[in-house]
């Protein structure tokens, strides 16, 4: 069973690890210090959802309901571009958010033996951050279409398919979890709205990049 578990962890961390809009936004959240943990759980949460339901039911699905799949694809399109422009609205006018020195942080001795301890106030609720991460996870057209080709090639495993199913779902959790971890450190680079900006920017052109893309087929 070693043998598929790898397998299964390699193939999904090749799917997982390109640019997307799951990732973009856990890097906004986890950059922005807010709801990290509860967020990068969904993702990881779902993830396990998917990849073991496709294991078993989408196959099925593609094979005898496949507007399902193109439903999915022009939903995802109309987001990704919703999403997209959001984004590029906040670089081009951007509302000014930068990380700031807590009020209850101790100010850094004048020698620089310390460092001050950075938050930034939160911007946005709990249920908006989950509601936002699943609508870029359940609504990805890109990602169904990858936990498909995931179902397809566990398929072909035979009985080891779960063990390559669990394989899969680790890749997630160590990518998520690294993720998350990594973009807190960026908090540093993040005092200056133009960062911000240049964050923001990234971000649209990857929303739009994707939306134009499921467009074209």
């Amino acid at each position: 069973m070693l043998t598929p578990f790898l397998a299964g962890l390699g193939i999904g961390l090749s799917l997982i690890v390109a640019i997307g809009a799951q990732n973009a936004f856990l890097l906004r959240q986890a950059a922005k210090r807010e709801h990290i943990v509860a967020v990068t759980l969904f993702c990881i949460l779902s993830d396990l959802i998917l990849i073991g339901g496709a294991t078993g039911a989408v196959g099925w699905v593609a094979a005898h309901a496949p507007w399902v799949l193109e439903l999915a694809r022009w939903g995802g399109v109309v987001f990704l571009a919703t999403y997209g422009l959001l984004a590029a609205r906040r670089a081009w006018r951007p509302s000014g958010e930068v990380l700031e020195a807590a009020p209850d942080a101790p100010a850094a001795p004048a020698s620089g033996g310390g460092t001050a301890v950075l938050t930034r106030p939160r911007t946005g609720t709990l249920a908006a951050a989950l509601l936002t991460c699943a609508a870029m996870t359940w609504l990805n057209p890109h990602l169904w279409l990858d936990v498909a080709m995931l179902g397809s090639i566990a398929n072909t495993f035979g009985e080891g398919r779960w063990a390559f199913t669990l394989g899969a779902i680790a890749g997630s959790t160590i990518w998520f979890s690294s993720l998350a971890f990594a973009a807190t450190l960026l908090g540093r680079y993040l005092r200056t709205p133009r960062a911000w900006r240049i964050l923001d920017s990234i971000i649209a052109v990857v929303m739009l990049g994707l939306a134009v893309r499921l467009a074209i087929g």
